[in-house]
């Protein structure tokens, strides 16, 4: 009986990282579940492959405990000499305006989500580099309580 459980638990750890494995995936824990607007998120996604189609998302934890139900957010995309690329003003919906019900998955007051960047959906980088994405928070509140983690997910398409 415990060979079987093993085998099942093996096979079943297999399946989730089939295909579910990210090119890249970074976050950021922020100090005390506050976000100020100084505290620039970047990350470096190496890209090796300029043919490939990536798809990016924010991964974002939240609590109960943020005020708002939307958070604006600018991204900056950046080539490994700095010249700029992309960037864009964002409002991220994390709860239902009418009803205040929270998105994305939640266990007690927090809740989770991946949320595809629409700009970057099937995108194509110009050329092998490696590549600076940042995002800074652009609420009214500083510092913004109620989210505790900020990062991005680049898949492969």
């Amino acid at each position: 009986m415990l060979n079987r459980t093993l085998s099942l638990f093996l096979l079943a750890c297999l399946f989730v990282q089939c295909g579910s494995l990210p090119h890249y995936e970074k976050n950021f824990d922020l100090p005390n579940g506050n976000w100020t607007i100084k505290n620039e998120l970047k990350f470096k996604i190496p890209i090796t492959d300029a043919s490939q189609r990536y798809n990016i998302a924010y991964n974002l934890r939240n609590t109960l405990k943020y005020p708002y139900s939307n958070l604006y957010v600018t991204y900056y995309l950046e080539d490994s000499k700095g010249k700029l690329i992309s960037t864009e003003l964002q409002n991220i919906s994390l709860f239902d305006a009418k009803r205040g019900k929270p998105f994305g998955s939640g266990l007690g007051d927090t809740f989770t989500h991946q949320l595809p960047i629409p700009s970057f959906q099937k995108y194509k980088f110009p050329k092998a580099d490696t590549y600076t994405f940042r995002i800074v928070q652009y609420m009214r509140q500083d510092p913004l309580p109620g989210i505790l983690t900020m990062g991005i997910r680049v898949e492969t398409e």
